[in-house]
């Protein structure tokens, strides 16, 4: 005849935490009477199954009270299972069935009490805790502080850690990610400075959870701190932590840094490689970027992602491009916001073709469906030369928001086709779109480029008058700009001086442009002082008032503005052009001779300047510096 083998009382109780019928409960207290010689489980078992309760165990009446010994390991397991609030329904039953809790069964039933958020019931512990003199021990103490802060009542919690008089590294930990996770960043901040006062030293837990509450505060002084602790401390770093902070010193833009703790990361994951090629991006450094993408052996959409849109948003278009056609050949499929970055990289490079191949792509890959995609096409198409096929684009556009709207009035404006743009926002006005602030820019933009004053302020007074619209600093621009277009300099002052706040640099410079085309050097002067008091070091206000002293032969002054100019490396910026020819852009700067045909390019441009003189056309120069 066989024999059950034996079986610990420890294993008997974790069968028991996971016992959800009596049924189950009889079968194990059966088992046990063949294989568990302790007689007080055995006595345990049969006051559970002798409840007339059918319902899941933990509902089960207690005939007599039972021993700690028998009913701590069940709390701890019921604490850690799928339904933690068992535990507490169980407490309650030993509570009713008179039996004493030990300091050993406070912890499982306050975790139990975070974990469900049972405020009520972890007080009544804390009291009872404290009544029976449990609560001088630190790990039902540190129970308790959790419990609260899970509750919400971070006050209370941060007042039990301030009684306690001895605190572990769990103790310290606990309270400072509470305060993490309840947004109280800068408290978790200075209770870790505090720690470092003690005589506890911050673990690899502890350092990842300050670490990241620095990166969500932005706190460039938090950032020093936490550096200068690991460097003065030499603390060891496991790949959590070294993963956190990579991750809050490229989000604060401390690219070297950032650098120094990825080089030490033995496996560098995805995230934090593309979390380095985005801080490089955003940075500015692009090569360096770069050189962390291509060491990467794995990529996933946000790494390609992340590089197409740094060369996208930094004026690389064509890189963009490239990076782009690499991601496809990798078999990578790209969404709707890789997508947009590519149609953005598509209209800053304004090559026609390849904004045509970009929508061919679309169509075939089904993103036509997406609003914002096509809301992007319209004005890729619009800085591409293809007013058409914006047009297209739009008329086809199964569902319209107010972006697609102000994205196709801002292309008419751009094409100088202001008629067409007033046009649209009339029927934009009987489709009862609301319109935005970029709306009303573009219109005024139209006008503005299309010498409608008149059609302009009216569009300017509608805002208040009949859309209730604030108008905002771009607005008065476009209205500076529209006045002064039109050589109605005196009214483009007017709107400067009544605008309820202070112009910026655009609003005055839009002013001296308008006189420097118009003559008015008196007001241009007075606009260009205006400009180089917000922008000291304002190439074009420079030069118009080296100019204008030239021009009334005030050699010391001219003498003062350029020496000023030559002191600071200030020059005048140089003008660009991009062409595109067979599929290959080329870019011009002014007096640019890198190109392998500029000689034949400069004797052709000659031929054309001599033609043009011929015909009448008079060089505008008054953005060159006269040459005294």
């Amino acid at each position: 005849m066989l024999t059950p083998s034996p079986i610990t009382s420890t294993a008997v109780l974790d069968v028991l935490s996971q016992c959800k019928t009596l049924s189950h409960i009889k079968q194990l207290h059966a088992h046990s009477l063949r294989t568990v010689s302790d007689h007080r489980l055995s006595t345990f078992l049969f006051n559970l199954s002798s409840s007339s309760s059918s319902s899941i165990s933990l509902n089960y009446s207690l005939s007599s009270p039972p021993e700690p010994f028998l009913f701590n390991l069940l709390l701890r397991n019921l604490s850690r299972s799928a339904e933690p609030r068992a535990t507490i329904l169980f407490y309650q039953r030993i509570r009713h069935a008179g039996g004493r809790l030990d300091q050993f069964s406070f912890t499982p039933i306050l975790k139990a009490a975070s974990k469900v958020s049972a405020l009520f019931e972890g007080m009544e512990l804390h009291g009872l805790a404290f009544k029976i003199a449990t609560l001088s021990d630190p790990f039902v103490k540190t129970a308790v502080l959790d419990m609260y802060a899970c509750c919400g009542r971070i006050v209370e919690a941060r007042k039990v850690f301030d009684e306690m008089s001895q605190r572990d590294v769990v103790t310290w930990n606990t309270m400072i990610e509470r305060y993490c996770r309840c947004g109280f960043l800068d408290e978790a901040f200075n209770l870790f400075e505090e720690m470092k006062g003690s005589n506890v030293m911050p673990d690899e837990m502890i350092l990842c959870n300050i670490v990241s509450t620095c990166a969500r505060s932005g706190n460039a002084r938090y950032n020093r701190a936490i550096y200068d602790f690991l460097k003065e401390n030499e603390v060891r770093m496991d790949t959590h932590l070294l993963t956190a902070l990579v991750t809050m010193y490229a989000g604060a833009g401390c690219m070297d840094i950032a650098r120094e703790f990825y080089v030490k990361m033995s496996v560098r994951s995805l995230f934090v490689s593309t979390a380095m090629v985005s801080g490089f991006s955003k940075a500015g450094r692009l090569e360096d970027a770069r050189d962390i993408f291509d060491q990467m052996g794995k990529k996933d959409l946000v790494c390609w992602t992340t590089m197409i849109s740094a060369y996208a948003e930094s004026d690389h278009p064509e890189e963009a491009l490239r990076v782009f056609e690499e991601m496809c050949r990798s078999g990578t499929e790209p969404d709707e916001i890789a997508m947009g970055s590519v149609i953005s990289a598509c209209a800053n490079l304004g090559v026609l073709e390849k904004a045509k191949w970009v929508h061919e792509y679309m169509h075939l890959n089904g993103f036509e469906s997406f609003l914002t995609v096509n809301n992007a096409l319209i004005n890729m198409y619009a800085k591409c030369g293809g007013l058409d096929a914006a047009r297209d684009v739009f008329e086809n556009m199964p569902t319209k928001n107010v972006v697609s709207w102000s994205s196709m009035i801002n292309a008419f404006s751009m094409h100088g086709e202001a008629n067409d743009a007033l046009t649209l926002f009339a029927r934009m006005k009987q489709e009862n779109i609301e319109p935005n602030d970029v709306t009303f820019i573009g219109v005024l933009y139209g006008c503005s480029h299309s010498g409608l004053v008149e059609e302009g302020k009216k569009i300017f007074a509608s805002m208040t008058d009949e859309y209730n619209f604030t108008p905002k600093l771009e607005h008065y621009g476009c209205m500076v700009d529209l006045f002064g277009r039109a050589n109605r300099l005196p009214e483009a002052l007017e709107v400067i001086e009544s605008m309820p706040m202070a112009p910026n640099v655009v609003i005055w410079g839009s002013l001296m442009s308008a006189c420097r085309v118009h003559g008015e050097l008196e007001l241009g002067e007075f606009a260009a002082k205006h400009v180089l008091e917000l922008e000291p070091d304002h190439d074009g206000a420079l030069v118009l008032m080296s100019n204008i002293y030239a021009r009334e032969q005030r050699w010391d002054d001219v003498r003062k503005v350029r020496r000023g100019m030559e002191e600071k490396n200030v020059f005048k910026e140089k003008g660009l052009s991009r062409i595109d020819l067979n599929g290959k852009s080329h870019e011009f700067l002014i007096g640019d001779k890198r190109h392998t045909q500029s000689d034949e390019i400069y004797a052709k441009l000659k031929v054309v300047a001599s033609e043009l003189k011929l015909a009448g056309c008079v060089p505008d120069c008054g953005s060159v510096l006269v040459d005294v």
